[in-house]
């Protein structure tokens, strides 16, 4: 039968020997093999024992608490804890990541960035983020999910729809007309992005437009001025006139 001497056993574990002697002291992990000359060997059994204690220890459960549960929870009872407490923690973590690439695309959007603004928009990142969804067929919802641009995302066509409202506020703030050449290019370029977008469903893109006109509050999408969706409007009904 294989044994461990506690130094073996502090190497492959990569914890101390000091924690491994208080686990001895506080009579939480005893070694079970004792020598004449006081030398101390952990069994296989004690190992897993030992491994039921480090998981535990990363559910930040106290060392009493661990002690109590020891006895009580198979090492595979042990394990499904901790699969679930990770798949919580990467949860958060995804949620923060996708707060955090929803304020750099935000600051890429506006010149001045407010904090009510941002405590906003994070709120409704984590409530509202799914409530335009309701307006659709469930036949669409999955449809949708995958293609409309999120903030929270990086990919090329959130980037390309980013890029034209940038335009689309330059060309407000310097009263530049929707009818002009400028407005006729960004039309043009939101018609095609869109059919892309939409895989030419005109019908949906008519719907979804609907809905981007709704209250944010509504909707829970990223809120974009009247001034703006009007000259989108304007511009995309000058091309079609």
């Amino acid at each position: 039968m294989k044994r461990w001497t506690t130094g073996e056993v502090s190497k492959q574990r990569n914890i101390s020997v000091r924690t491994l002697r208080y686990y001895d002291q506080i009579n939480l992990l005893t070694p079970s093999f004792k020598e004449d000359n006081g030398r101390r060997y952990y069994s296989e059994e004690d190992l897993f024992k030992l491994e039921k204690i480090i998981i535990l220890k990363s559910l930040s459960l106290p060392l009493d608490n661990i002690r109590d549960l020891l006895d009580k929870l198979s090492y595979k009872q042990i394990l499904i804890s901790h699969h679930n407490y990770l798949q919580e923690q990467l949860s958060k973590l995804q949620m923060s990541i996708s707060n955090t690439s929803s304020l750099i695309n935000m600051i890429d959007l506006e010149e001045s960035l407010s904090w009510e603004h941002v405590t906003k928009l994070v709120q409704n990142s984590q409530t509202n983020a799914k409530k335009w969804i309701d307006y659709f067929k469930d036949d669409e919802k999955e449809f949708l999910i995958d293609v409309i641009p999120n903030l929270s995302n990086n990919d090329t066509t959130t980037q390309q729809y980013i890029t034209l409202l940038q335009r689309i506020e330059w060309c407000i703030k310097h009263n530049i007309k929707a009818e002009s050449e400028e407005g006729f290019q960004i039309g043009s370029k939101l018609i095609e992005l869109s059919n892309d977008t939409f895989h030419g469903d005109t019908e949906l893109i008519e719907k979804f437009w609907e809905v981007r006109k709704r209250p944010v509050e509504e909707t829970g999408l990223y809120p974009i001025s009247e001034d703006v969706l009007d000259f989108v409007e304007r511009c995309i009904a000058n091309i079609e006139a």
